[in-house]
């Protein structure tokens, strides 16, 4: 049987209050891929309120604007990453893929393996 480490990464206040990790990562793919803040709440068998509760959580502690929201009627409704989210995404998808390679380095370091 082969063994191997695996990480979750996520990013915490002082407060230790949750930023931004894994669910925050998903709920903003989403948002992107479906354009609505509420159609990405359904994918994700959420409630509205839970996704755009954790949305503002994330931007307050964060102090930048991740999504752009377009309501009422006409073509122009729905939510949108706005770039500095798309950014903050890009950085994170290089935390994660470079604290892994180094907990692989690690683990196999450590036990040998």
């Amino acid at each position: 049987m082969a063994l191997q480490i695996k990480s979750k990464f996520w990013i915490e206040d002082g407060k230790g209050r949750p930023v931004f990790g894994h669910g925050r990562r998903i709920i903003l793919e989403r948002i992107d891929e479906l354009g609505s803040i509420r159609a990405a709440a359904i994918d994700l068998k959420m409630s509205y309120r839970a996704v755009w509760g954790k949305i503002k959580a994330a931007e307050e502690r964060l102090g930048i604007k991740l999504v752009e929201t377009f309501p009422g009627g006409g073509k122009k409704r729905g939510a949108l990453l706005t770039p500095e989210a798309r950014e903050f995404l890009q950085m994170f998808q290089q935390l994660q893929d470079q604290g892994n390679a180094q907990a692989d380095v690690l683990f196999k370091k450590v036990f040998k393996v």
